[in-house]
């Protein structure tokens, strides 16, 4: 996941060479700064990241949730079951003032308020697909409203009217422009928790002459291999299906045992920034004090650079000294340790042995 046009700590090479085919960088950040057009005038996101591989951005959708609803609830990608079931003002205190929302939504669009100066910035379909087309991406979203698993069915079905609406303009606006013949569009289907809403969804996106699809969303951990199954259960297994922002190992199986071929997250690389990092035996944080000593690489069956070259007590002892090569060592072993599981995956899945390893897998990852 590179946000700004740069997976966080880390070059280009070291992304590569971690095993990562593809990149994804954010419509709505790139917007508010350098700007589309800059890239655009610069050469594009390939020219400007040194990236020869292929390049993903969203739509800006989820900041319609993270900058809305999200923003007060406090809810990211995955809310808590507990979350769920609490009143409104849980994650707040009673008199706590609500932050005002940088999201208006609209049935034509929404207004955001940038986070760097709360000037106000407006995106309908068209914007956001003109957007992507002047960042230059190989593969593009339509625009979308995820929705928060608080919000009441009513509004959930009120936003995913919206949000086919929006498709189908956003579909319409990339096929009038030169851009349609390089940059493929994907549809995101959304519904929130609600199977009748997640299948209408999948039917009517699914229905659309979209390249690829997208499975959207704010989800309830226990949720998400339902919303996911019933997704997939609709969509066409001849075009690509991207599960959006999720990259915890577990959430990976389930959603390829559940037909999902592609994947993105920030997780590998923010966790690693702060000292967590992922091993067979489940995640680790360096910052504890039983690692200050520990000889080990940070996975004993791992063999990326950080692993081959360096210990746990020495990578503790940078994060210890705010040095920033640990988050940079950090992150090149978390995003090798994902890529290569997801690897071991799709070899698994060609020999039938898929169920097997996942078994073992996860059998071992939650014994720490």
């Amino acid at each position: 996941m590179g946000t700004k046009a740069t997976v966080k700590a880390l070059t280009p090479e070291q992304v590569k060479d971690a095993g990562a085919q593809v990149v994804l960088a954010n419509t709505y950040h790139l917007y508010l700064e350098p700007g589309d057009e800059r890239i655009k005038n610069l050469g594009g996101l390939h020219k400007v990241m040194n990236w020869s591989g292929p390049t993903m951005t969203d739509s800006g959708g989820f900041q319609v949730f993270s900058l809305g609803a999200g923003l007060n609830k406090k809810i990211g990608k995955i809310a808590k079951h507990e979350e769920l079931l609490l009143p409104e003002s849980h994650g707040r205190d009673e008199d706590e003032e609500l932050k005002p929302s940088r999201a208006v939504i609209d049935p034509d669009g929404v207004t955001f308020r940038s986070y760097s100066d709360g000037s106000a910035h407006y995106f309908t379909p068209e914007k956001s697909i003109e957007i992507q087309h002047n960042l230059g991406a190989d593969i593009i979203f339509a625009f979308d409203e995820c929705t928060s698993p608080h919000e009441p069915l009513h509004y959930q079905k009120e936003a995913l009217e919206r949000t086919h609406r929006w498709a189908k303009r956003s579909l319409e606006y990339h096929a009038s422009k030169p851009n349609a013949e390089t940059q493929a569009l994907f549809g995101i289907v959304q519904g929130g928790r609600d199977e009748n809403l997640r299948k209408e969804s999948a039917e009517v996106i699914g229905g659309m002459d979209f390249d690829g699809f997208g499975i959207g969303g704010s989800f309830e951990k226990e949720d998400m291999g339902k919303a996911v199954e019933w997704c997939n259960g609709i969509l066409s297994k001849e075009k690509p299906r991207h599960l959006l922002g999720i990259g915890e190992p577990e959430d990976l199986f389930m959603a390829v045992e559940n037909g999902c071929d592609l994947f993105d997250c920030v997780a590998p690389t923010r966790i690693g920034r702060n000292g967590n990092v992922y091993t067979h035996e489940g995640k680790i944080c360096l910052m504890n004090a039983e690692f200050r000593d520990d000889t080990r690489p940070i996975d004993t069956e791992c063999g990326c650079y950080t692993c081959k070259n360096y210990g746990r007590g020495y990578v503790a002892h940078l994060f210890r000294a705010k040095e920033m090569l640990a988050g940079t060592l950090a992150s090149i072993h978390n995003l090798h340790f994902i890529i290569h599981m997801v690897d071991t995956m799709r070899s698994t899945i060609n020999s039938g042995d898929f169920m097997a390893y996942k078994k073992d897998f996860l059998a071992k990852y939650k014994t720490k």
